[in-house]
């Protein structure tokens, strides 16, 4: 058997505890379980950071993407169908299925990483600079000494520019990749 398949090897020990830690980045009440409302408040905290009206294209596109994102997350890990993906589903449905589907995770992400990266887009260069990189994450509730590292290390070419390929694949790096 792969160590990479088994629940008990320290690769997957080690995984899990690295998924539960991304649990809190989800969890934006901190209720202890992620829910809708978590993301339509992701959702309204970047509006805010970046000025946008909720009922304009951009904010409209950005609960479209929260709720999209909702459901996929929700259909992967909402084990019991009660709208709530508590810590150890997130944590199960993630060992168990995003693991393996880094492009299906992406998919699902795609359309709230789309609209985030519009509404962070403030020159409308198709582009957003570094620091409203490191804004929009601060909106999205990370640490501010997190989000600046973050938010530098998106710059990959060092052009003070992140492209919305580059915010997308770190996003999926992030919750899929093994540690």
């Amino acid at each position: 058997m792969d160590s990479m398949d088994s629940m008990d090897s320290p690769e997957s020990a080690a995984y899990e505890r690295r998924v539960a830690a991304r649990f809190a980045s989800f969890d934006q009440d901190g209720n202890g379980w992620i829910d809708r409302e978590d993301f339509s408040t992701a959702a309204a905290a970047l509006l805010a950071e970046f000025g946008t009206t909720a009922r304009c294209d951009k904010g409209q596109a950005l609960y479209g993407g929260a709720e999209a994102l909702w459901q996929g997350l929700a259909g992967i890990a909402d084990v019991d169908g009660d709208q709530r993906v508590t810590r150890q589903e997130f944590v199960g449905g993630a060992m168990k299925r995003l693991r393996d589907r880094t492009t299906g995770f992406t998919e699902i992400a795609r359309p709230f990483l789309h609209a985030a990266f519009a509404v962070a887009d403030t020159s409308g260069s198709g582009t957003v600079s570094v620091s409203d990189a490191e804004r929009a994450l601060r909106a999205l509730g990370v640490s501010p000494g997190v989000a600046g590292a973050v938010a530098a290390g998106l710059d990959r070419d060092g052009d003070g520019r992140v492209t919305e390929a580059e915010a997308v694949a770190a996003f999926a790096a992030y919750f899929t990749t093994m540690p």
